[in-house]
């Protein structure tokens, strides 16, 4: 582990170097691409520099330990020496995870689609909460959110609503969400009070840039119509939605909530990449779903991830049996408990499998 720290460390500060090059600073791809390897080897770099410090310092306690001295400054020694030592199995804790291999869309942005799915307008109103529950949520992370495209039905809920979450590190947390959601509760249409489930599913994209999926214009068919709303009335009477056909692959991306079609096409468009990408991502993982498919999960929408139970107050994340009975607070968007425990989950298989 520390020749590898000594290597990652060797390396950052070679980037240093690189970075105040100026033909590296006339090159603006060297210098995206070295200053987002170093932001990306910073952590563990200030936490072996951190590490070796307090193994400086517990070596110079120990000699002094060694020495002759009185009873009260050998308490002294004693109890630093118990500090530098816990300090030391947090750190290589600490690096332990920070060395393991960290998927290279978590700085992301993401793209968020959620569909009613089975259960009807149930369904369509439990997605328009889960879109409420991720707003929530992105705003304790300090995220801004884009409606891209939505479709309402007449009670209020999403058919299916399309946002773009843009912050530092939300695809290393939203990736989890990926999944159907089954929700257990009285429906405010049901005249006799029973319990009905119902399910939404969620997708969640890393946003592609421009120059990892690059889309031809010969590649694509453009169609324009007027935007509509719930219950298909016309929100307007010109052609300001957008439908962008890949045609090579046959995937579709509209746009309507924008007023301007130029502004809903370049919508439809960053919509486009990220299932482009995210199609060759899952024929990519399909390859080796067989030994490298992790238990938590990350991308497979027909999957039931999560349970939330109205009833009793309760939801349940099924690939880690962890349940909370705290439902109204995770719908107000308080799901950090669960996210993080399927991101230790995930590095502690990944720990075991010694990747």
């Amino acid at each position: 582990m520390l020749d590898r720290l000594q290597s990652l460390a060797d390396r950052y500060e070679k980037l240093s170097e690189l970075l105040c090059d100026p033909d590296v600073a006339n090159d603006s791809k060297k210098l995206r691409d070295y200053s987002k390897e170093q932001s990306d080897l910073q952590p563990a770099y200030e936490a072996y520099a951190e590490y070796k410090n307090v193994m400086e310092e517990l070596e110079a306690a120990k000699m002094m330990q060694a020495e002759k001295l009185d009873d009260e400054m050998k308490e002294m020694v004693k109890m630093e020496i118990d500090d530098l030592s816990s300090r030391q199995v947090d750190l290589e804790e600490k690096i332990r995870v920070l060395l393991l291999p960290k998927d290279p869309n978590d700085d992301k942005n993401v793209i968020v689609e959620i569909r009613g799915a089975a259960g009807g307008d149930e369904a369509a109103l439990f997605a328009s909460d889960l879109y409420r529950m991720y707003t929530r949520y992105a705003d304790t992370q300090g995220w801004r959110i884009e409606l891209m495209d939505v479709s309402a039905n007449d009670l209020g809920g999403f058919k299916e609503v399309i946002f773009l979450i843009n912050g530092r590190g939300a695809y290393s947390k939203m990736k989890y969400e990926s999944g159907a959601h089954r929700v257990q509760r009285i429906p405010t249409t049901e005249s006799g009070g029973r319990i009905h489930t119902s399910t939404s599913t969620v997708a969640v994209m890393p946003e592609a840039e421009d120059f990892e999926i690059e889309i031809h214009d010969k590649d694509i068919r453009v169609d324009t119509f007027c935007s509509s709303g719930a219950g298909g009335q016309s929100v307007n009477t010109t052609k300001s939605a957008v439908r962008v056909t890949h045609v090579p692959t046959g995937i579709v991306a509209t746009c309507q909530d924008g007023k301007s079609q130029n502004s809903n096409k370049e919508k439809a468009l960053q919509v486009l990449r990220a299932r482009i990408s995210d199609m060759k991502r899952q024929e990519e993982e399909a390859k080796y779903a067989g030994e490298r498919r992790s238990k938590v999960g990350t991308g497979d929408r027909s999957e039931r991830i999560r349970t939330y139970n109205f009833p009793q107050s309760r939801v349940t994340d099924h690939r880690i049996g962890l349940t909370l009975h705290r439902l109204e607070q995770v719908m107000n968007g308080e799901i950090t408990d669960i996210i993080s425990a399927l991101s230790l989950a995930e590095q502690t298989e990944l720990m075991e499998k010694g990747e």
